[in-house]
């Protein structure tokens, strides 16, 4: 059965490559999943309630189109709903409805940070969540493009030392091209360690993808790349503003200390 990433984050009508069993009855039962409950005004688990439609099984291999239903465990309230077809001969599944659907609602960090770039992302997303992976690519990309520059020197900030010095060398350079890939790469080699978490560059990441011709290329590999760009661009705008926001925090209390102390 599909596991936890396709059910959470696959958008609509992108396919998630696996072998069905040859009996429609040995289909295993999905897994539970971790998502936002409104009830509960959290993400919560949920596990699946349904079996698979009676009518489904009398196909083999399975082959067709069913429902199943999640259920929040911790309200027993709030149900949600996938619509997924299989096709045993291309072997794959893919869903083709969802109850509630994709959320293109911004956290205020990223919505601060995108500025009047937030009705892009929120296209792209939208573009996602039909899996029009060209749309959406072209959407995030647009946005990498045009933030970039505010995003790298913010990253200055997080800096000291000889760190520091070598970063803001390279950032000086990045002003002499305008070409979105050739300022990353002058760069990416140079991010503090709490912005490449498990070793994970995501300023490389968003090079490698960028620096990629997208020409007479597929939706569904268009729509991997637009994930890969949404998620690394995220979780730069995320980290980047959450180690500002601690750092601010940390001198505000070491200044206030230091001042009791004067007196």
């Amino acid at each position: 059965m599909p596991n936890r990433e396709f059910l959470e984050r696959y958008p609509l009508y992108r396919k998630f490559k696996m072998d069905l069993p040859g009996k429609a009855g040995d289909l295993e039962k999905p897994v539970a999943i971790h998502m936002y409950c409104p009830v509960c005004g959290s993400d919560q688990t949920f596990n699946m309630t349904t079996s698979f439609y009676p009518e489904f099984f009398h196909e083999n291999p399975p082959r067709g189109v069913t429902k199943v239903v999640y259920r929040c465990t911790s309200c027993q309230e709030f149900d949600r709903f996938f619509i997924l077809k299989f096709d045993p001969e291309e072997s794959y599944v893919m869903k083709v409805g969802q109850e509630p659907p994709w959320d293109i609602s911004l956290d205020r960090t990223l919505e601060k940070m995108l500025g009047d770039h937030a009705d892009y992302y929120k296209k792209g997303l939208i573009c996602e969540s039909q899996s029009y992976g060209i749309g959406a690519f072209s959407y995030y990309r647009r946005i990498v493009e045009e933030i970039i520059d505010k995003l790298l020197d913010e990253i200055a900030d997080l800096m000291s030392g000889e760190e520091r010095d070598r970063y803001l060398e390279a950032l000086e350079q990045t002003k002499e091209t305008k070409i979105t890939r050739e300022k990353i790469a002058l760069v990416k080699d140079l991010l503090p360690p709490i912005l490449r978490p498990d070793g994970m560059n995501p300023l490389s990441l968003l090079h490698d993808v960028l620096s990629q011709g997208l020409h007479q290329e597929s939706d569904e590999h268009c729509i991997e790349l637009a994930m890969t760009v949404r998620e690394a661009l995220v979780f730069l705008v995320n980290q980047v503003a959450a180690s500002r926001a601690t750092a601010v925090s940390f001198t505000e209390s070491m200044r206030k200390l230091l001042e009791r102390r004067t007196r």
